[in-house]
This record gives C-alpha cells, structure tokens and sequence, in this order.
C-alpha cells in the first residue's frame, strides 16, 4: 500500500499533507513486504504535468496493501516544455534508458496535447511508440489513459480514433459490461467516471481489435477495456484519476479562452454544476463577454463539487496492481501456481 518517497519529488510531500502513506526509504527497508516498481510517462502538458503525477500517484498509493510502491515517472524529449516544467522534470523525472535497464513491474502512460490531425504526425509519435513497444515486451501490464488508448488502438490494432460532432465532457453513469474479470471484481456495477475528450473509439473498433470491453456508458462509450491476453494492456477512455476540481479548472481554461477570442464559448460538461453553479457561472461569463475581468467564483463553487467516481477508481486500479502482483509473483517464482501462459496471464481460459 505505502508509497516509497526514494528521491525529493514534491508530490510525496503533498501527498503526504493529503493523508496517504508515503514511506521514507529508511523505513521502506524494515518492512518485510514486496517491492512493486510501476513506471509513469507522463505526457501532459506543462500546466497539468504537476498535477497528473499526483493523481496517479495518489491511486496507486492508495489502491492495495500489497506491496510497497516505487514510482518512477518519466516523460518524453520532443514534447515542448516551458522553464519551470523542465526544471521540474530535471530534477525529479528518470530517463527512459535508465528505466529500461532496471526494468519495471507496471507502466502508466498518460494522455497528452495535440496539434495535428493525426497522431501519426505528432512529435512524440514515435517516441511514445517505442516506449509502448517496449512496454509489450517487458513489462507486465501498461495502463493507458485517454490519448495513449487511442495512440495503442491505432498502433496495435490499426483502429484510428473518430473525432465526434461534440465534447464528450463531464462525469458520466457508466455499467459494468463483464463482471467475471478481475479488474472489475468487486466494484460497482454502476459507477461515474469522468471524460474530457473529442474524439472516441467506439465498442465496434475494440471488439474488431478482438479486445475485451468490461465498462462503458450509454453516453460517453467505453471507458475500459483489456487486451485479449486479460491483462497486458488496460485501457482507459475516461479520467478516473481527476481530482474532485478537475473538470471546473477546465471549464475555467476554456472560458479564459473564449473570451480571448481562441476558442468557442464552452456549453457546461455534462453533471458537474448544479442549477446554483450554474448561475454563478453564467453571471461570470457573462461579464467576460462584456470585456470584464471578474475573479472567478471557485471559493462559492467549490463546495458544489461531489466526487462520484474515486472509490470505483481506486478499486480499479487495486484490482489491477494485485493482478500484476500476482503475475510477477508466477514469473519471479514464487509461490503462486507455477508457470505463466503469455497468452492468457490470469489463467481466465481455465
């Protein structure tokens, strides 16, 4: 369960203040527990790269009290990064040949910006691609959010992502789809997941990839699926690692943004504002269309929030760190069921 602050990152601390356990490597070495080493490619930009480490830190310190975690976040060199972020990746991020030399247990990979109409043409294509590869490789099982689905989905299994008419924006009722897998095991078999995304691959593109969809929502679409082995790659379409503010401080970028004359005036994602949000928000777009500069009612608005979707999240996530335990535990030789078909790492055919 308890995360292992190896180096001097400020999310450890933070976390800390948070309430979860962040364990000194002093104290890491006294307990008679398994190490589980879990990579971080954080591809976000500059003004979310601090906060998405926490999030995801956050779930896996918080998902299992199996072992202890080593995070290792890493990010990629052609992404463009201002000062402050490279300063912060310089200090505190590993290198991603570093990485592959000491090996890992379980990889996240986040979503990321784009700018060209085509994954293919972005400058971390390639890249991501290589990290993905080797993760197929090497590495047990790779969580993928968002961009990194749909970079996998095109990669892989040469289904393109399909830009939508609208934003699929806000926090969504999702079901359960196939309660027999693991990940799934003992969640809700309703739950709310938040989305912040244009563009969607849909329940027919996985199933034509022959990959196994277990959660989605009649509005939003799928949100997770499995590769075929059960286990290698997870794929996340929604954020179940958004803080409870998250989508407000989107709804806040858009708005600054739209009143620069940079984007359309945004509609409110979809379950987030109750009818009184609502209003203070209309009166403080309102007065930015009339070229005032209004503080921004977060204080009122904040109390407003409810977090419907965390518990599921951490379930989740627990369900997939225990399956990667006991995956590795199989492979290191320990005692688990001897031997490990590549093909199906859960044994789920049995």
């Amino acid at each position: 369960m308890p995360l292992v602050a190896y180096n001097a990152l400020p999310t450890f601390a933070r976390l800390r203040r948070d309430g979860v356990t962040v364990l000194s490597p002093e104290r890491a070495a006294n307990q008679e527990i398994r190490e589980l080493h879990v990579g971080l490619l954080n591809m976000m930009p500059d003004a979310a790269i601090e906060a998405t480490e926490r999030q995801f830190f956050r779930l896996v310190g918080e998902s299992n009290p199996i072992a202890q975690f080593y995070l290792h976040p890493f990010t990629l060199p052609t992404l463009p990064r201002g000062d402050k972020a490279r300063a912060h990746i310089d200090a505190y991020y590993e290198d991603f040949g570093a990485i592959r030399e000491q090996g890992l247990d379980a990889l996240i990979i986040t979503g990321a910006n784009v700018s060209q109409p085509s994954l293919a043409d972005e400058a971390f294509w390639q890249p991501m691609i290589e990290a993905i590869d080797w993760a197929w490789d090497n590495v047990t099982s790779t969580l993928c959010s968002c961009l990194a689905t749909h970079a996998v989905m095109q990669f892989r299994y040469g289904q393109t992502r399909v830009k939508q008419a609208r934003k699929i924006w806000g926090v969504y009722e999702h079901r359960v789809t196939d309660a027999r897998h693991p990940l799934v095991a003992d969640i809700n078999t309703r739950f709310d997941v938040p989305h912040s995304r244009w563009n969607d691959v849909s329940r027919a593109q996985f199933e034509a990839a022959g990959v196994k969809v277990l959660a989605e929502s009649a509005e939003a679409g799928v949100h997770l699926a499995v590769s075929p082995d059960g286990l290698r790659t997870v794929f996340l379409q929604g954020h179940p690692e958004y803080d409870t503010v998250s989508l407000l401080k989107e709804y806040k970028r858009d708005l600054l943004l739209a009143a620069a004359g940079k984007l359309a005036w945004p509609p409110f994602p979809v379950g987030v504002f109750d009818t009184h949000a609502q209003a203070l928000l209309a009166e403080y777009a309102a007065r930015l269309r009339a070229g005032d500069a209004p503080a921004f009612p977060e204080s009122r608005l904040l109390p407003r929030l409810d977090n419907t979707w965390h518990d599921t999240a951490e379930g989740v996530v627990g369900n997939w760190i225990g399956c990667v335990y006991q995956v590795t535990h199989r492979e290191r030789g320990l005692p688990f069921m001897p031997g490990i078909d590549p093909a199906d790492p859960l044994g789920l055919a049995r």
